[in-house]
Protein backbone atom coordinates (compact mmCIF):
# COMPACT_ATOMS: atom_id res chain seq x y z
CA UNK A 1 0.00 0.00 0.00
CA UNK A 2 2.81 2.42 0.83
CA UNK A 3 4.32 1.75 -2.59
CA UNK A 4 1.17 3.08 -4.21
CA UNK A 5 1.37 6.30 -2.18
CA UNK A 6 5.03 6.70 -3.12
CA UNK A 7 4.13 6.21 -6.78
CA UNK A 8 1.36 8.81 -6.54
CA UNK A 9 3.79 11.24 -4.92
CA UNK A 10 6.40 10.60 -7.59
CA UNK A 11 3.81 11.12 -10.33
CA UNK A 12 2.73 14.43 -8.78
CA UNK A 13 6.37 15.52 -8.59
CA UNK A 14 6.98 14.57 -12.23
CA UNK A 15 3.82 16.39 -13.30
CA UNK A 16 5.04 19.54 -11.55
CA UNK A 17 8.43 19.27 -13.24
CA UNK A 18 6.74 18.79 -16.60
CA UNK A 19 4.58 21.90 -16.10
CA UNK A 20 7.65 24.01 -15.23
CA UNK A 21 9.50 22.77 -18.31
CA UNK A 22 6.43 23.41 -20.48
CA UNK A 23 6.19 27.04 -19.23
CA UNK A 24 9.90 27.54 -19.82
CA UNK A 25 9.63 26.23 -23.39
CA UNK A 26 6.73 28.58 -24.15
CA UNK A 27 8.79 31.57 -22.97
CA UNK A 28 11.82 30.70 -25.11
CA UNK A 29 11.35 32.16 -28.62
CA UNK A 30 13.22 31.48 -31.83
CA UNK A 31 12.98 34.00 -34.65
CA UNK A 32 14.14 33.39 -38.22
CA UNK A 33 14.04 35.97 -40.98
CA UNK A 34 14.68 35.10 -44.60
CA UNK A 35 13.61 36.66 -47.90
CA UNK A 36 11.11 39.16 -46.41
CA UNK A 37 9.54 36.49 -44.17
CA UNK A 38 9.92 36.61 -40.40
CA UNK A 39 8.70 33.73 -38.22
CA UNK A 40 8.79 33.52 -34.43
CA UNK A 41 8.13 30.16 -32.78
CA UNK A 42 8.31 29.14 -29.14
CA UNK A 43 10.42 26.18 -28.07
CA UNK A 44 7.05 24.71 -27.08
CA UNK A 45 6.28 24.54 -30.84
CA UNK A 46 3.72 27.32 -30.96
CA UNK A 47 3.91 29.86 -33.79
CA UNK A 48 3.96 33.30 -32.20
CA UNK A 49 4.26 35.61 -35.18
CA UNK A 50 4.56 35.53 -38.96
CA UNK A 51 5.38 38.66 -40.96
CA UNK A 52 5.50 38.57 -44.77
CA UNK A 53 6.75 41.68 -46.60
CA UNK A 54 6.21 43.73 -43.44
CA UNK A 55 2.61 42.56 -42.91
CA UNK A 56 1.51 40.47 -39.95
CA UNK A 57 -0.21 37.21 -40.94
CA UNK A 58 -2.49 36.32 -38.00
CA UNK A 59 -4.64 33.89 -40.02
CA UNK A 60 -1.56 31.94 -41.05
CA UNK A 61 -0.38 31.85 -37.41
CA UNK A 62 -3.74 30.44 -36.30
CA UNK A 63 -3.92 27.82 -39.03
CA UNK A 64 -0.34 26.65 -38.43
CA UNK A 65 -0.93 26.39 -34.67
CA UNK A 66 -4.06 24.29 -35.26
CA UNK A 67 -2.13 22.00 -37.61
CA UNK A 68 0.75 21.66 -35.13
CA UNK A 69 -1.63 20.79 -32.27
CA UNK A 70 -3.37 18.18 -34.39
CA UNK A 71 -0.03 16.67 -35.44
CA UNK A 72 1.09 16.59 -31.79
CA UNK A 73 -2.09 14.74 -30.81
CA UNK A 74 -1.51 12.16 -33.54
CA UNK A 75 2.11 11.72 -32.43
CA UNK A 76 1.08 11.38 -28.77
CA UNK A 77 -1.56 8.79 -29.61
CA UNK A 78 0.89 6.72 -31.65
CA UNK A 79 3.53 7.04 -28.92
CA UNK A 80 1.03 5.76 -26.33
CA UNK A 81 0.36 2.68 -28.46
CA UNK A 82 4.07 1.98 -28.81
CA UNK A 83 4.68 2.53 -25.08
CA UNK A 84 1.78 0.26 -24.19
CA UNK A 85 3.13 -2.48 -26.46
CA UNK A 86 6.60 -2.03 -24.99
CA UNK A 87 5.34 -2.38 -21.43
CA UNK A 88 3.33 -5.46 -22.40
CA UNK A 89 6.44 -7.13 -23.81
CA UNK A 90 8.26 -6.26 -20.59
CA UNK A 91 5.51 -7.93 -18.56
CA UNK A 92 4.05 -4.78 -16.98
CA UNK A 93 0.45 -5.03 -18.18
CA UNK A 94 -1.96 -2.10 -18.21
Amino acid sequence: MLDKFKSVGQMAKLKGQYKRIEKSLKRHKVTIEEKNVLVTVSAGLEVDKIVVNGELQPVLVGVLNKAIKKAQKVAAKKSQVVAKDLFKTMGAGF
